[in-house]
């Protein structure tokens, strides 16, 4: 199952309902990303699972910021 490793954003279920209002089962998955993010505290690269919300807050922000952010 992919999760975003900085806000935890993963699938939701809900339903999928058609034009005469009949109602099925779907999953909803969350826009996940893998990408090589530059730390200026380390100055290595990571690589992170991370959703597309949090890749447009860490433009932003720097990495360390956000991670103190989303954990407390």
């Amino acid at each position: 199952m992919p999760k975003c490793s900085i806000t935890g954003k993963s699938w939701m279920n809900g339903h999928k309902i058609s034009h005469s209002n009949i109602k099925t089962k779907k999953r909803f998955k969350a826009n996940i990303q893998k990408k090589r993010i530059f730390d200026t505290d380390t100055n290595k690269f990571i690589t992170l699972k991370i959703s597309t919300k949090a890749l447009k807050t860490l433009n932003k922000t720097s990495l360390s910021k956000l991670i103190k952010n989303t954990k407390s």
